[in-house]
């Protein structure tokens, strides 16, 4: 990331980081007795990433409340999950409400999860090699997005702790590249998603396999015709990888972010006020008054730093 003279561009993953801060914080409610802890850890994690990376533009995505289209490919597909609590799914609308006080530009589709209206945004700027864009989420899924100006800012424990990820650091963790990990995914599974992948291929036979042949097309051309380069495969992988062949490409399409769904997106709407007035009395209608407190603090010391600047400047 070039912090000297690329512009930044934060993507929000808001259900992802709304779903960490319901678990990593203990119930909050405000005055009329209506949870908010979700939504304070979200504006935590939110004013940490405005402080670490300093963006000049913002986006906020969210998964659309109804099935979206992989659940029309897969009546499978994240059926395993245990359904959130209500106190959680009650503070996803405070969490656009504060964000749109806020100035925070906001993406939901219908028929699409957040992370495709990541992908959708990010792709909408490619090309623009003077602007890095740095999505903050929990998800590992993100990271199949990661480029040269594309960063991932991972939440680990809680919502305070992160690690960024780039090109170079997916490698380590993975050993693949962030454009094969779609790949990597199809072939391991995603129990999270109830993805079934090829049962029996684990993270590093499926590592291994992209290692060599980098994708599933070369893969399955080298098992179909039994080229020299497929002479290390075990037989027993072979035959797992040709009898659940259909069902490993399902999984590659239930796994890939969807970046060409249909949005409409100007990064100059995305642009960050940095003297929008009143953000901390929007904070302290929704009684969040120790961060409104916080924000006032920031934003002098902010006009005094650029004050002494000026002077010396002047000298």
């Amino acid at each position: 990331m070039d912090k000297k003279t690329n512009e930044k561009l934060l993507i929000i993953d808001g259900n992802a980081i709304i779903h960490r801060a319901y678990h990593a914080l203990p119930p909050l409610t405000n005055k009329k007795g209506r949870p908010t802890g979700a939504a304070y850890g979200f504006l935590l994690a939110f004013f940490k990433s405005l402080n670490d990376f300093k963006p000049e533009y913002l986006v906020s995505c969210f998964d659309f409340p109804a099935p979206n289209f992989r659940m029309e490919i897969s009546k499978d597909y994240k059926a395993n999950r245990q359904k959130a609590d209500p106190e959680l799914y009650e503070q996803i609308p405070l969490v656009k409400k504060i964000l749109e006080a806020l100035g925070v530009k906001i993406f939901e589709e219908k028929g699409f999860e957040a992370d495709d209206l990541i992908g959708a945004v990010a792709k909408k700027c490619m090309g623009k090699n003077s602007l890095d864009k740095i999505i903050l989420s929990g998800d590992h899924d993100v990271l199949q997005l990661v480029d040269k100006n594309t960063f991932a800012c991972l939440l680990k424990q809680g919502i305070k702790d992160s690690a960024l990820f780039d090109e170079e650091s997916v490698k380590e963790k993975y050993g693949i590249a962030p454009s094969q990990l779609v790949d990597y995914k199809a072939l391991r599974g995603d129990p999270s998603d109830n993805i079934s992948g090829v049962k029996g291929i684990g993270p590093k036979t499926a590592a291994m396999l992209l290692q060599k042949f980098q994708n599933l097309e070369n893969l399955y051309e080298a098992i179909e015709k039994n080229t020299e380069s497929a002479g290390d495969i075990s037989k027993k992988t072979k035959e797992m990888l040709l009898s659940q062949k259909e069902q490993c490409f399902k999984s590659r399409i239930l796994s890939k972010i969807e970046a060409d769904t249909p949005i409409s997106f100007s990064l100059e709407e995305c642009r960050r006020q940095e003297e929008r007035e009143g953000e901390a009395e929007a904070l302290e209608k929704f009684e969040f008054f120790n961060l409104a407190k916080r924000l006032r603090e920031e934003k002098a010391e902010e006009k005094e730093r650029k004050s002494f600047k000026k002077n010396l400047e002047l000298w």
